[in-house]
């Protein structure tokens, strides 16, 4: 008996599959299209987790399937290098972060390509490329030039650890979202992207794609959409007429309205002081801090003069900036009211919004600030001219490439380091043809990884971004339900990333050079792999899994079967390393079943028809674990008999193929077939065997048989319990009785507790 070589049996296949080509996409086909995604990984120096291996392969899964199935598949593959990690890397080691990037995509593509996944590696991107960035830059000043992208002095989100400016959505609990360091607020000059303009079709718009509920949900309160009213309260104490507009979404409470309560830039704005009263990032878990501005303002209800306050906890970034105090229905405003010995008015009528206000929809979603100052990014493509302002790079000038540099340090004054660059920032004005500088500040992480399923159908084209007939291909005809058909990768993406890429694809849709309006047809989201004990893996915690040794121990194919199987796929599960060995062992049973196969013998068709039935079903639900176990099961089954026939052990392969890739190749040629396992047909089950089978159940009555059924096999389980409780025998002896609970045990039992 010829033992399982998973080694051997791996690397001859991964070589084979890449010489020939067999998972390029083509770009013309008479197939049906599948375009399936997963969000590309960062190369970071510790090299693939596990956590990549699980997404990968559950989309690998979708994708094989789908091949089998007769469609043209593209499942594409790069890296999304600038950013934060590298740069600190670089920074600690002295390793110049194209270099340290170049190393690290090395070792993810050798981890991946031994991981056995159908990559198209023909499209491969990189982010940090020229040819890549050029496009990024590209899309950019299509934003500049339709007013979508502008410079603006405010107060940003400031990480004195990283030393960068963050956008809203990098900010949690007040701190960074990298590094942990409680942020500052800085006032500076910043480029912004208008993603407000796009605020309601960005909400309105989920409506039509086929996302999670879960994710929906983070987009849409992200996105923050309220309808209320805007009422004007007229001021007095100012010195000339004035009026400050508040936002709310209670208009009925406007009779116990107490006070008036400003964000600090507002009150500035007001009255041109300032109160030292700073906004609070954690505005919710902070004292509350006001300041009397002496202001009175006119409650438009009542004709009471509230008392105005400049206080800690409104942001000028959200609504008008002002709210009213009403402390009887609002315990933040109780809060505060009690403290500054403020009334409080229990009992009040209520009022209709019609005579104090107007009827608006605002969006808590802020614009994206667009600006980092850091080295290791796309430098934005515009320049600053004495005489003519911001002017754009010119087209035929990009890309505009990051200078090579020794010193990439960031720097205390909130500079990019690339400001110390004379020769490459002192440039000629391209209208004016003066002196002027170029822009130093460098784009976020966030604007590579906005367009990169666009690049990967057209990776090689130097005249756009990608060819419009292409696009037209991979995303389909229907602009409204349409895009890449499905995206899976992990919750801590669906809100800044899905968010980022949806707006920047609904701008290009806009300027006519994508033809879908969303990107994405479907999204789906997988859980953490966590470490042993469910806690979370981390490189200080020492207890990343590192797939290399895993591979090369149990196999890719184990490592593919137990990553399936270890819980679902939805739902954090933690490692167990010891487990492995059950996935392994299930190879193993397969492989020996070889042993066993006669051509001419015939095995009970139901069974492999209930399997294949199951399978399916599963994979397109993401229920990988149930669809292993299903397989597993049936080995068990067929493990028992004396002879297996060859055309059903084929049948189980084929369904096994797209979860064991390597070791179902080799099982394919030596039954003696010639061409890969790649090229077979999903098997089909035939639903009328399923359907004539007869299942024969035991009924008990608080554990006591008491009668048999039988059932047919594809009825659902309360059918299968009205029949038993319908039973003459069985209704016999529930007569008088009261039944506590059923217990269904599938094609096995019913016990009927009374």
């Amino acid at each position: 008996m010829k033992e399982y070589n998973h080694l051997k049996i791996e690397k001859k296949w991964q070589k084979e599959w890449e010489k020939k080509g067999i998972y390029h996409a083509e770009d013309k086909s008479k197939k049906p299209k599948f375009y399936g995604l997963i969000e590309f990984p960062y190369p970071s120096g510790e090299g693939l987790h596990v956590g990549h291996i699980r997404s990968n392969t559950a989309m690998d899964i979708i994708c094989r399937k789908r091949r089998a199935e007769g469609f043209n598949v593209l499942y594409p593959i790069g890296w999304d290098a600038f950013g934060l990690p590298t740069e600190n890397y670089a920074i600690k080691t002295g390793i110049h972060p194209q270099k340290v990037t170049k190393k690290n995509t090395d070792i993810f593509r050798k981890q991946l390509k031994a991981g056995g996944f159908s990559f198209d590696w023909s499209r491969e991107v990189n982010t940090t490329d020229p040819e890549y960035y050029k496009w990024t830059q590209w899309i950019f000043l299509k934003m500049y030039e339709k007013g979508l992208a502008y410079k603006d002095k405010i107060n940003i989100n400031w990480c004195p650890k990283d030393k960068i400016g963050l956008a809203n959505e990098e900010v949690v609990d007040g701190c960074c979202e990298r590094c942990g360091t409680e942020v500052e607020k800085r006032e500076k000059e910043q480029w912004m992207l208008a993603i407000t303009k796009y605020a309601e079709r960005l909400d309105k718009d989920l409506d039509d794609v086929n996302f999670l509920e879960k994710i929906k949900i983070q987009q849409r309160n992200w996105i923050g959409r309220s309808e209320g009213v805007e009422i004007e309260f007229r001021l007095s104490g100012v010195g000339h007429p004035t009026a400050i507009k508040v936002f709310t979404t209670r208009p009925d409470t406007i009779f116990g309205a107490t006070f008036i309560a400003l964000a600090p830039e507002i009150a500035k704005k007001i009255t041109g002081k300032d109160f030292g009263i700073k906004i609070e990032i954690d505005r919710e878990n902070k004292e509350k801090i006001g300041v009397d501005t002496g202001l009175k303002a006119k409650n438009p209800a009542n004709g009471e003069m509230l008392p105005v306050f400049v206080v800690n906890y409104v942001s000028a970034e959200y609504g008008t900036g002002a709210i009213m105090g009403v402390p009887a229905d609002d315990e933040r405003d109780k809060e505060f009211a009690e403290k500054y010995k403020l009334p409080i008015i229990e009992n009040y009528k209520k009022a209709g919004f019609k005579d104090y206000g107007k009827k608006i929809t605002q969006f808590k979603l802020r614009d994206w600030v667009f600006s980092r100052q850091r080295y290791w990014g796309e430098p934005i493509p515009m320049i600053n001219c004495e005489k003519c302002g911001w002017v754009p790079v010119p087209e035929r000038d990009l890309p505009v490439e990051l200078p090579k540099v020794k010193n990439y340090q960031p720097t205390d004054s909130g500079e990019s380091p690339l400001a110390n660059i004379t020769k490459w920032v002192n440039v000629k004005c391209p209208k004016c043809k003066g002196h002027a500088k170029r822009e130093t500040d460098t784009m976020p992480n966030w604007a590579g990884s906005s367009w990169y399923f666009l690049r990967y159908i057209d990776p090689k084209n130097k005249k756009s971004f990608a060819d419009f007939k292409k696009l037209k291909y991979w995303l389909g005809n229907d602009p409204r339900h349409s895009g890449v058909d499905w995206y899976n990768g992990g919750m801590e993406h669906t809100t800044l990333h899905l968010l980022y890429s949806r707006f920047w694809h609904k701008f290009l849709f806009d300027i006519g050079v994508v033809p879908t309006s969303e990107p994405y047809a479907k999204r789906t989201s997988h859980g953490m792999i966590l470490a042993e004990g469910g806690v979370k893996m981390s490189k200080s915690k020492g207890n990343v899994i590192n797939p290399d040794e895993i591979i090369k121990i149990y196999g890719a194919d184990t490592l593919r079967i137990y990553e399936m199987f270890i819980g679902p796929f939805d739902q954090s599960v933690a490692w167990s390393t010891d487990s492995i060995i059950g996935s392994r062992r299930f190879l193993e049973r397969v492989w020996n079943l070889q042993y066993k196969v006669q051509k001419n013998k015939k095995y009970t068709e139901f069974e492999i028809e209930k399997t294949i039935k199951k399978v399916s079903e599963d994979i397109e639900e993401m229920k990988f674990n149930t669809a292993i176990s299903t397989l597993m099961i049936f080995v068990n089954e067929i493990g028992k008999l004396d002879f297996i026939s060859q055309d059903v052990y084929e049948t189980f392969l084929k369904l096994l193929s797209p979860f064991a890739p390597h070791m179902t190749e080799g099982l394919w040629k030596i039954l003696g077939h010639k061409n890969s396992i790649n090229f077979e047909s999903w098997p089909v089950y035939d639903l009328s065997k399923i359907k004539n089978k007869q299942i024969k159940i035991v009924v008990q009555i608080n554990g006591k048989v008491r009668a048999e059924i039988m059932i047919r096999a594809e009825i659902s389980e309360e059918e299968v319990k009205k029949q038993a409780i319908s039973n003459e025998t069985v209704s016999r002896h529930l007569s008088g009785k009261e039944i506590k609970k059923v217990i269904y045990v599938k094609n096995r039992l019913i016990n009927i507790v009374v």
